[in-house]
């Protein structure tokens, strides 16, 4: 953990050395003096700054306030969570580059984190802006490491204030208070890699849920145990009310990890890995690092060179102004140069910048912090004059110039005003431009935004369907084309400009376009189904079928491909295989939750899809069973239409086969279902198939004449006028279709069992229908 090995020295007994002179003995005596206070009074501020902002005992109100408007109000937190992070999360970070940097001695004696590691930081961040995939590790990185590091915070402070309260816990208490807090985050760690990842920057260690639950529950067990017997510890010998501090920071730790997870454990709700990282906890936790590190740099400008403590040296409006510009530097500027220089795609280059200034200030800050551990310090540090004689040099420049732009010489202070302002005013414009780009139903707010900073693809996104919604679907093609631009890999800006081209029969330029993009994403399923659609489209079935394909041996997943090869091969006259891609769709969305599954009337209407498709390829056996397995899925869910269909489909098919009886007794079930229902158009070409029937099977006349009455009774006229019941034959099942079952088809196979979305979907092929 992060910054506990400086708080829980802070307030020990003094180190009492004899010494012959008066003034080290006045000197020794001021320390005792300011331990004795310490001791009795543990506060570091005052009791209310210390027990809000240190301790979190703002926690719970924030988390309320937050947990009910957040919904209701997520642009509005959205700006707000923006501005405070310029006063809060910036110089947080900026608080760990001051206490590094600042002075020579400490430079140096962590250069292997202040030059090696932050120049690693930088090569990552460069080769991030060029191959973009390795973003969503860094990302997973920093979002798994986030709580971690709020953790080792809350611990370090809790046993500062113990240590301060005159606590002290043995060696067994220690560690069941340490392993409590471990604990509490090894529990969100797990709720975080549960299953399948929902956000696409995260990749999830995909634990199994069942196995996660029973980990979760374990680990909270665990927790309450180590909770119950680390606290008891503490408190032997000391007041409770003096570990007030403490017991308000272990509630802040109990809201922020151990509620949180134990909720979505037991109510099913997924806690989103980027609470941890925005938000009102990224806040709490950044105004707790600025109140904690502000207390240490007011002791170590206070003290003087002969160790006398004073406050004349400390400026806290001075140390606080470096670290909100600081902050701004850190952040702010990189994205930006990065999108107008080299038109990389803003909001990429600020995750990017996000994530590694986060990583940066993890490691920065358990060195700084940590390695006040003489042990770990002798590992770490000792071996200065085994680094690279070239580092020593690189570190000497940095250190000469950080030194020069602090010196009192008027250049100098030129320089920091000037760079002070410059960074003001872009932190401003930033500010501006991310509220004006979130005003998604103000067109002019959208434009004045992206004539700040064009290279936004969310942005862009953004303007052009608002464009789209105004009917301007020129500005809105610009958009898209802008939004591809800056983020070529990126599916959404491509999305939106197929589905507009689309929309506007301009088939040919989809088809380019989605040539182009299979070039920077040659293995997106989702774009080889949308091109696959476009070259059939064109005429081009061979190829189709072979994206389709490439598209489910990219991603198995993409079950719905089966389906339209399924309607290709049909198409062409190859039902056997048209039946069995169906088959394969229908076993893999058996197993999935009902929640996943699609609509029952699509279902069925695929099962019955099926079985024509088996019956005209002669596996009669097969299409029997399909058939009444529509049946039975249409009596469960309550169809009594396609139950009717199901069964004319199947009497016809036991007709074809010789199974007269059967085929009879089917057809009754049918009518009667009809009469149940009402569906008189239904009835009467179903009494007119009943009538076909018992004319080709032999039953006397007078009977199937009889039917064919029913079906003129009941609406039915002949399709080329007046004909004779055999003028109405359409032939055997193998060639030509029921008329019930080839209404319910249409088409195609996709639009028969789904319907083609309106807009498009992320994640999804534009072209192909959604479920």
């Amino acid at each position: 953990m992060s910054t506990y090995n400086f708080f829980i020295t802070e307030g020990f007994e003094p180190r009492i050395r004899a010494s012959r002179s008066g003034f080290k003995l006045v000197q020794l005596m001021a320390k005792v003096r300011e331990q004795s206070r310490a001791q009795a009074l543990p506060w570091i501020y005052n009791p209310s700054v210390d027990l809000i902002v240190g301790c979190g005992g703002w926690s719970a109100p924030l988390l309320l306030i937050s947990y009910f408007t957040l919904a209701s109000s997520a642009r509005t937190w959205s700006v707000v969570f923006y501005v405070l992070a310029l006063f809060f999360n910036y110089p947080h970070y900026m608080a760990t580059i001051y206490r590094a940097y600042h002075r020579a001695e400490d430079f140096h004696k962590y250069r292997v984190f202040t030059v090696h590691i932050t120049a690693l930081m930088v090569l990552t961040l460069l080769l991030s802006h060029v191959w973009l995939q390795i973003l969503t590790w860094i990302f997973t990185i920093y979002l798994t490491w986030s709580p971690w590091h709020y953790s080792g915070q809350n611990y370090g402070i809790f046993m500062m204030f113990a240590r301060r309260a005159g606590a002290d816990p043995d060696h067994a208490g220690r560690r069941a208070l340490y392993g409590a807090f471990v604990v509490s985050y090894l529990i969100l760690f797990l709720g975080f890699h549960t299953g399948a990842s929902a956000d696409p920057l995260f990749v999830s260690l995909g634990i199994p849920p069942v196995v996660s639950h029973w980990e979760q529950i374990c680990l909270s067990v665990v927790f309450v145990a180590l909770s119950v017997f680390g606290l008891s510890r503490l408190a032997r010998g000391t007041e409770w009310k003096r570990l007030i501090p403490c017991l308000t920071l272990f509630s802040s730790q109990f809201l922020w990890f151990f509620l949180p997870a134990t909720i979505s454990l037991f109510k099913g709700l997924g806690v989103p890995q980027s609470r941890y990282s925005s938000g009102v906890l990224a806040v709490m936790h950044s105004a707790q690092y600025l109140w904690i590190t502000s207390y240490y740099a007011r002791r170590e400008a206070s003290a003087s060179s002969e160790g006398v403590c004073s406050r004349r040296d400390w400026r806290p409006a001075a140390y606080f102004g470096a670290l909100v510009v600081g902050g701004i530097a850190l952040f702010v500027p990189g994205p930006w140069m990065a999108s107008r220089a080299f038109h990389h795609d803003f909001t990429a280059s600020f995750l990017i910048f996000t994530a590694l200034v986060n990583i940066h200030h993890f490691i920065l800050d358990g060195a700084i912090w940590k390695l006040r551990d003489g042990r770990i310090a002798a590992l770490l540090l000792n071996s200065r004059e085994r680094i690279a004689d070239a580092a020593v040099q690189a570190g000497g420049r940095v250190t000469t110039a950080i030194r020069w732009i602090g010196q009192d010489s008027r250049r100098a202070r030129a320089l920091r005003l000037t760079a002070a302002l410059l960074l003001l005013v872009w932190g401003t414009v930033d500010q501006v431009r991310y509220y004006l780009a979130l005003r998604g139903d103000n067109l002019h707010d959208l434009q004045r935004a992206a004539k700040l900073n064009a290279f936004d693809s969310g942005l862009q996104m953004r303007l052009a369907r608002r464009a789209m919604e105004d009917g301007d679907a020129q500005q809105a093609e610009a958009a898209w084309k802008r939004a591809m631009q800056s983020n070529p890999k990126d599916p959404a800006p491509r999305q939106g400009l197929l589905q507009l081209l689309i929309d506007h029969d301009r088939y040919d330029e989809a088809l380019q376009l989605t040539e182009s993009s299979l070039k920077y994403s040659p293995a997106d399923a989702n774009l080889l189904i949308d091109h696959g659609f476009l070259m059939q489209h064109a005429g081009h079935a061979d190829q189709a079928r072979k994206d389709w394909e490439h598209a489910i041996s990219v991603d198995p997943d993409q079950i719905n491909a089966h389906l339209y090869l399924a309607d290709e091969l049909d198409r062409e006259g190859n039902p056997a295989t048209a039946a069995w891609h169906l088959k394969l769709y229908l076993e893999t969305i058996a197993r999935k939750s009902a929640n996943e599954r699609p609509a029952p009337d699509n279902i069925i209407a695929l099962v019955l899809r099926m079985a024509d498709c088996q019956a005209r390829a002669a596996q009669n056996d097969l299409a029997l069973k399909s058939y009444a397995m529509a049946e039975l899925l249409a009596v469960q869910t309550r169809r009594p239409k396609l139950e009717s269909v199901a069964s004319v489909n199947e009497a016809a098919l036991q007709a074809k086969v010789g199974r007269v009886s059967e085929a009879l007794a089917t057809y009754q079930q049918a009518l009667r279902l009809d009469n149940q229902v009402g569906d008189y158009d239904a009835s009467a070409e179903d009494w007119l198939a009943f009538a076909r029937f018992l004319d080709e099977s032999g039953f006397p006349p007078q009977i199937a004449e009889r039917a064919t009455v029913s079906a003129w009774d009941r609406g039915y006229r002949p399709r080329g006028g007046a004909a004779s019941l055999a003028g109405e034959r359409t032939g055997t099942i193998c060639r030509d279709r029921p008329p019930r079952f080839e209404r319910s088809r249409g088409t195609s196979l996709a639009t028969a069992a789904l319907s083609r979305p309106t807009e498009p979907c992320l994640g999804r092929p534009i072209l192909h229908p959604t479920s």
